[in-house]
């Protein structure tokens, strides 16, 4: 997978984040980190429901892209937008303008994603746009958090473009659980 998204980007490197020594260093730099992708796995889960399939984020300032694959009965949706717009393209490139994404997923497919604070999230920093109780393990990272009610665990961190970064975790969010294995970090100058 590393090399299908190298090769999707042949003409960009990807970057070393700096060190991340303390909370206020990782917090300073990741928030304000606009130009970066990741690579991985994604579960949904509801009460009637689930799925499990690939996940792409990309992320270029304010504007992202996020590609869920594999999904049981739906295939491929992509969903992309800025802090304005936000797009949903599904498995038979129909597009849709979604008004509020989790309640128009959810409407739509019976699942959400938090996409409005998973950009963060996945990070490992609270979304800087609202209020969130944190908790921290012993190395002085992100464990869990709850905001704009979602649960969000971080269970494990790993290397990635330099720094420790954000493995596994898992958002709640009523009957909805989602959980993301990050494979691959990418970030560009």
């Amino acid at each position: 997978m590393a090399t299908a998204l190298a090769a999707g980007c042949a003409t960009r490197q990807s970057a070393l984040l700096p060190e991340l020594s303390d909370w206020e260093t990782r917090q300073a730099v990741l928030a304000h980190a606009d130009d970066w992708e990741i690579a991985g796995r994604i579960g949904v889960r509801t009460a009637d429901d689930g799925f499990n399939g690939k996940l792409r984020w990309r992320q270029d300032g304010d504007r992202f892209t996020a590609t869920v694959g594999g999904p049981l009965g739906i295939g491929t949706v992509r969903i992309a937008g800025d802090g304005d717009e936000v797009v949903l393209t599904d498995n038979d490139g129909e597009q849709t303008r979604l008004g509020d994404v989790e309640q128009d997923l959810y409407f739509r497919y019976g699942w959400t994603i938090p996409v409005a604070s998973l950009r963060y999230w996945a990070l490992g920093i609270p979304d800087p746009a609202r209020p969130a109780e944190t908790e921290f393990n012993a190395a002085g990272q992100l464990a869990s958090l709850a905001q704009g009610g979602w649960d969000v665990t971080i269970t494990h961190y790993r290397e990635g473009a330099g720094a420790e970064l954000p493995f596994r975790l898992s958002a709640v969010n009523g009957d909805t659980r989602v959980r993301i294995v990050i494979d691959d970090w990418f970030f560009y100058d």
